[in-house]
């Protein structure tokens, strides 16, 4: 025979012994519990349900059928579906960046179902998933990659068999305000590269070998695009004959990227040690916290308050488009997944379209030649 009760919570208030307390209390909202014998096999484990009269049916059919439904997979914990996805990511290959996003959301929706009094995956419904995008901190874009990744674990979790289907779905978009490329000006880069200079001056205890690191990271991130952890983390063996080798296409080929002979001697005079910015021994996101407060001082004393270090990457892209690169092209030295990506980021650059936006705005000078146009223009004297 088997008996269903409330395995109460340690939150619960109905928890312990006395009145309306104990397994014998059905009100509250506490995961239900089977126990008991069926057959000769001893049976104590999760119905998956908080609804009494469902948990009811589940056992009355287990009894009819004569035993448990031990072929079907029981409910998934919150956390163990998390743990699943990361692994999963972990073997696809995902970046450490990466990962550290998904991890950082696991924590918040794990506190969430906490507080929700949610253990399993397949209790989180629409109305849950907007209460937990109500706690975000993040907004704008950040939001909206928060949301792609929430979209990205329920897919892996119906995929999995887990949920019927995607709560996520339901989601709706955030509004999203793009922020204009911004990259640096030739002025600008001018009194960054002067404020490298002047670094050990204003900061002593740095040293000059900082101040000399600092400038040779600057001219890495202006002349190669690369992202600011990808410079910081730069293994030396990576330079060869004045070029960078940016990554391996999936194709086996490398691709290159030449860089100045000045940014080659900045680099070039740096301690001989495996890596240019990096020791290799600490965390990779610890360094580049470090470089970016660094660069901070280096903006404040150039007097640009607006600077960061992904303008410089901005930078590297927008000179390109401006001396006519195809998009193609930029977006392989980019290292973007796609053609879209660089476009959404940086068509108002292309040269190729500026000039057609304006041969469009010309061609609308052109009035229909009527006898009372000609009339105007010959009185304002814009015809011969």
């Amino acid at each position: 025979m088997l008996t269903i009760y409330r395995r109460h919570r340690k939150s619960c208030s109905h928890r312990g012994h006395g009145e309306n307390r104990g397994r014998r209390y059905r009100r509250c909202q506490c995961p239900i519990w089977v126990a008991g014998l069926i057959g000769e096999v001893r049976l104590r484990r999760s119905l998956g349900t908080r609804d009494w009269q469902k948990a009811q049916e589940i056992v009355r059919e287990w009894e009819a059928d004569g035993q448990a439904k031990q072929e079907e997979q029981g409910p998934i914990t919150v956390k163990t579906a998390c743990d699943s996805f990361e692994n999963d990511a972990k073997a696809r290959g995902l970046r450490e960046p990466t990962l550290y996003k998904y991890r950082l959301l696991f924590s918040q929706l794990q506190t969430f179902c906490e507080g929700a009094g949610v253990r399993f995956i397949h209790e989180l419904d629409l109305g849950l998933c907007r209460r937990f995008r109500e706690s975000w901190k993040q907004e704008n874009l950040s939001a909206l990659k928060t949301l792609e990744r929430l979209r990205a674990f329920f897919r892996f979790c119906q995929e999995s068999g887990w949920v019927k289907e995607s709560p996520a779905r339901g989601l709706k978009n955030p509004r999203v305000t793009q922020s204009p490329t911004l990259p640096f000006d030739s002025a600008e880069i001018v009194k960054i590269l002067k404020a490298c200079d002047g670094y050990n001056a204003k900061h002593p205890k740095a040293g000059r070998l900082q101040a000399h690191r600092v400038k040779a990271l600057v001219l890495l991130l202006r002349y190669s695009g690369l992202r600011i952890r990808d410079a910081v983390t730069l293994e030396r063996d990576r330079i060869t004959n004045g070029k960078l080798m940016l990554y391996q296409a999936k194709t086996g080929t490398a691709v290159y990227c030449p860089l100045p002979p000045l940014v080659v001697q900045a680099l070039e005079c740096l301690p001989a040690t495996r890596y240019f910015f990096w020791s290799g021994e600490s965390d990779p996101k610890s360094a580049v916290g470090d470089w970016q407060r660094t660069l901070r001082r280096v903006f404040t004393l150039a007097e640009v308050p607006s600077g960061h270090a992904h303008r410089f990457r901005d930078t590297f892209a927008v000179e390109l488009l401006k001396a006519g690169v195809p998009l193609d092209r930029v977006s392989v030295l980019l290292g973007h997944q796609s053609t879209r990506v660089t476009e959404r980021h940086y068509s108002p650059w292309v040269r190729e379209r500026q000039e057609q936006l304006e041969a469009d705005v010309r061609r609308t000078w052109a009035l229909p030649q009527t006898k009372d146009t000609q009339e105007v223009h010959g009185e304002s004297g814009l015809v011969n």
